[in-house]
């Protein structure tokens, strides 16, 4: 297998020195960047398998820099990165489609085990070619495409990925604590809050067909119901 190509999105220069050379270390292939701007720049001629971007950068934060992307139709997994350690800083950096979150300081060897988890997910999810229904949507699952009549809509990885499991679970339940430690790694409340963030939006994706609703199960996780 050919080594995991990261862009990383760092303007500290002694930590991207140090995180990119012990990446690359670890089997990656990095290409280092100082902010968002010069981050687009590599997005436009190069392709990554995973992004780790700092939210804390000059010309273009990391916030910015993903809305960007995500408008353009890339779903490339990416990690936020920052010493930021508020709900809503979490929060807003999965509602705009980040798949991960990590605070700083971290530690090399957790975030080489976050980067492969999120790409043998998101590499097993791309073998998956079949079209599920729901409702009076059509799901794909390996290009993460949303259609509703004439109209598309572009998934993020973990959007699909909830989706594809609240479709495809037996009555439509989705578990929360399973949920939470397969696809973020760990269950505390900062990763549920975020989950519950991507619920809401799936909501908001499949509003069009009124007999689609997701509903909360207390204490316990989602269920997907078509009436």
């Amino acid at each position: 297998m050919n080594k995991p190509r990261i862009l990383y999105l760092e303007d500290d220069p002694d930590l991207g020195e140090i995180t990119t050379d012990m990446l690359t270390r670890m089997n990656f292939s990095i290409k280092w960047v100082n902010n968002g701007t010069e981050g687009l720049e590599a997005i436009m001629n190069e392709k990554f398998d995973i992004i780790i971007a700092d939210i804390m950068m000059p010309q273009l934060d990391g916030y910015s820099f993903l809305k960007q992307i995500r408008d353009m139709d890339n779903h490339t997994p990416l990690i936020l990165i920052s010493a930021r350690v508020l709900t809503e800083d979490v929060l807003k950096g999965f509602s705009l489609g980040a798949d991960d979150y990590m605070r700083k300081p971290f530690s090399i060897e957790e975030l080489s085990a976050r980067i492969h988890r999120i790409l043998k997910r998101f590499f097993s999810e791309k073998k998956s070619t079949n079209n599920i229904s729901v409702g009076s949507y059509e799901y794909n699952h390996s290009t993460y495409k949303l259609t509703y009549k004439n109209k598309e809509v572009m998934l993020s990885p973990r959007s699909g990925e909830i989706l594809y499991r609240l479709a495809t679970n037996k009555d439509g339940f989705l578990p929360r604590k399973e949920t939470l430690l397969e696809l973020w790694g760990d269950d505390h409340f900062f990763n549920g809050r975020s989950l519950d963030v991507f619920i809401s939006k799936l909501r908001k994706y499949l509003s069009e067909d009124p007999r689609i609703s997701i509903i909360n199960i207390r204490a316990t996780g989602y269920r997907l119901i078509v009436s």
